[in-house]
């Protein structure tokens, strides 16, 4: 018997038999149908298998998990899907599309309304797989729970700004220690008690050659900033003669501090209301138009409680009910300059939350033309330009009397820095013009206008009204919403921090409290004991 073996290796084993010298046949067939694979053709196969098999496992899991929502049988599902492939998915997404543009035009059913609706995603996803629903009512139910979450979302939103507003009513503690700590300096030190101003003087208070800057204010501190930054910031303030009026419970603390601080070479003059002897017909003019605007007060404030501002948005002048300054006297007072000083003919009007950045004097020397306001119409963005400023954000144009006297898209002009001309003022009699249509809107049902010291102002001096450059005074620095820029917040001769978030309130404004701030002098020993910050 004899052996061979291939030369490319043993695949192949022949037996032969020696003694015939024939091969065998049979043992090789047998042989060769056994034969083994080697490791090169294993290898190829093993990796092939190896990426192909987790893929397929991936898109089956797919199909099975798609199948379960919208169809009865995951078999029948999956196999139209392994043959249809992306025919299928087209479909779904069809079918998802019909649905979604039918939830949104509130046709079909299965919506609901926002009662009754699911509380949250996960009840939305636990409802849908239980219960196996179609495409349709997925989309119908995913409506009911957006729009019940956008109603909270608003809800929320609404709160939060009554909150705010309401924040606006608060005295710091802080500015509550700095009047106590001052009047009770007045009890102790002659120096606070010292006449203002010094005798030599006194005679300045009524000289037209003067610039006479007019504050009616209970705030010690608002009425510090507006006099230094107004004084630092004059080419001339041997000029400046500022009258401080406020009222009695601030006068001790009010007198305090400018005695004790002198701003000179500027006068000042601190007056209480205490101190004013004013004809009969005047004082009962000041108590009608305080209980006028009281009832205004009151009206709208009952309004605002019964309101549903849970879903419907509403202008954020409904709110101005909620400011302090809607029933405050001072700042209602302001229609009473000419008799508060009858010796003067010109002045310029500040209240107390503005912060003066540049010169004044050629603004107090503008002729007005015979009007008696000198006001910035509209704001800084152009001519014709005053969004959300307009006569109708003020006042209400349903009524007949409102509506064939104005013209409701003209623009309102800004309170708060007015050059008027007292002589003029008193010459059109805008004081009684200005009872006229408190009683007009007694008889109105108290809706002619919007609470506030602005929209009877609007009407009683309209006609009467000198524009100024918008470049003079930037306002609105205290609403949430900021929208004047840095060039523009540098340029402006006056900031008026209008609204609620006054720069001395925690609610004040980061990005322009340090405005304000800057004038105020933290090295003096009152600020520093009340521990008022910047």
């Amino acid at each position: 018997m004899k052996f061979y073996i291939s030369t490319t290796g043993i695949k192949r084993v022949t037996i032969s038999n020696s003694g015939t010298g024939k091969r065998s046949s049979a043992p090789a067939a047998a042989l060769a149908g056994r034969r083994i694979p080697s490791s090169r053709t294993l290898l190829p196969v093993v990796l092939v298998l190896g990426i192909v098999l987790p893929f397929l496992f991936v898109r089956v899991a797919f199909l099975v998990l798609e199948s379960s929502a919208v169809c009865s049988s995951s078999l029948g599902c999956i196999g139209r899907r392994i043959f249809s492939g992306s025919d299928t998915s087209l479909k779904l997404r069809e079918e998802l599309t019909r649905a979604l543009i039918e939830s949104k035009d509130g046709s079909g059913n299965g919506g609901g309304g926002i009662q009754g609706t699911l509380d949250s995603f996960n009840e939305l996803v636990k409802e849908v797989t239980s219960k196996r629903q179609d495409i349709k009512a997925f989309a119908f139910k995913t409506k009911a729970l957006l729009l019940k979450m956008e109603h909270e979302v608003q809800s929320s939103r609404q709160r939060e700004s009554i909150y705010w507003h309401l924040a606006s009513h608060g005295v710091p503690k802080s500015l509550h220690c700095l009047c106590l700590k001052l009047a009770e300096e007045y009890a102790v030190n002659a120096m606070a008690r010292s006449r203002l101003p010094s005798p030599e003087y006194v005679s300045h208070l009524t000289d037209p050659s003067f610039h006479h800057v007019v504050l009616l204010t209970d705030n010690v501190l608002a009425a510090s900033v507006v006099v230094s930054s107004t004084v630092q910031n004059s080419a001339r303030p041997e000029k400046l003669v500022f009258h401080i009026v406020t009222d009695k419970k601030t006068y001790t603390p009010m007198h305090s501090w400018f005695a004790i601080n002198s701003f000179r070479p500027a006068v000042v003059e601190v007056k209480g209301l205490h101190q004013y002897d004013w004809p009969q017909e005047v004082n009962v003019g000041v108590k009608e138009m305080l209980e006028a605007h009281r009832l205004i007060w009151s009206h709208y404030y009952k309004n605002l409680k019964h309101e549903d501002f849970e879903y419907e948005g509403e202008n954020r002048r409904c709110l101005e009910v909620l400011s302090p300054s809607c029933l405050s006297l001072m700042n209602h007072l302001r229609i009473y300059i000419p008799e508060l000083f009858p010796d003067l003919n010109k002045i310029l009007f500040l209240d107390d939350d503005v912060v003066v950045q540049h010169d004044l004097s050629s603004l107090l020397e503008l002729d007005l033309n015979g009007k008696v306001v000198g006001a910035v119409v509209g704001s800084s963005c152009g001519d014709n330009c005053c969004p959300g400023r307009k006569y109708k954000d003020y006042l209400n144009f349903s009524y007949p009397i409102i509506s064939s006297n104005f013209d409701h898209d003209h623009c309102a002009w800004l309170y708060g820095m007015n050059v008027l001309d007292l002589e003029a003022w008193r010459r059109t009699n805008i004081t009684a013009t200005y009872h006229k249509w408190l009683k007009l809107n007694l008889k109105s049902g108290l809706e002619l206008w919007q609470p506030g010291a602005l929209p009877p102002a609007l009407l009683a001096l309209d006609g009467n009204v000198h524009p100024i450059d918008p470049s003079w005074h930037v306002a609105e620095l205290g609403q949430r919403s900021l929208e004047a820029h840095e060039e523009t917040l540098k340029s402006a001769a006056v900031l008026h921090f209008s609204g609620p978030a006054k720069p001395w309130l925690e609610i004040g404004l980061p990005e322009v409290r340090g405005l304000w701030s800057g004038h105020v002098n933290f090295s003096n020993k009152f600020i520093r004991k009340c521990r008022i910050a910047g």
